[in-house]
């Protein structure tokens, strides 16, 4: 059985159902920002810093989908071609929002406070933390609606 199927089946999902949706959304959205945030690390010393931060969002991307497909937003009904379909609109907004975002702190806004130490990292934050909102909305309402 591969990972995917093992971790969706009936006995692991019962005890991550309880939790309450918001929660799992943080949890799942967390998990996956947290490696969107540490894969761009090892991705700057071979791209520029925009393209670093568009890779690590695409990696976390396909984290996300399966996270919020099996824990989050378990009860949809749609197609899965739909969903992906959704989710990646869905998520190409959201990644317009990060590299905007993290582009303008690390180069303007950080170093204009005299921020300069780890600038790119804390920037990275702050513009995954921006597209997060519009992420959990967007995905409820769109990618995993249950109708």
């Amino acid at each position: 059985m591969d990972w995917c199927a093992a971790l969706s089946a009936p006995e692991h999902q019962s005890w991550v159902l309880k939790i309450p949706e918001t929660a799992r959304f943080l949890l799942a959205g967390g998990t996956a920002a947290l490696l969107n945030w540490l894969v761009r690390f090892p991705l700057s010393y071979i791209l520029p810093f925009a393209a670093a931060v568009t890779i690590a969002n695409i990696i976390g991307m396909v984290f996300g989908f399966v996270a919020y497909r099996h824990f989050v937003f378990p009860g949809s009904r749609r197609l899965l071609a739909h969903q992906l379909r959704d989710f990646i609109v869905v998520n190409l907004f959201s990644m317009a929002v990060v590299v905007a975002v993290s582009v303008v702190f690390a180069g303007y806004v950080l170093p204009s406070m005299g921020l300069h130490w780890q600038a790119e990292a804390i920037a990275h934050a702050i513009g995954i933390g921006a597209g997060a909102v519009s992420n959990y909305f967007g995905h409820r309402q769109f990618s995993f609606a249950r109708n």
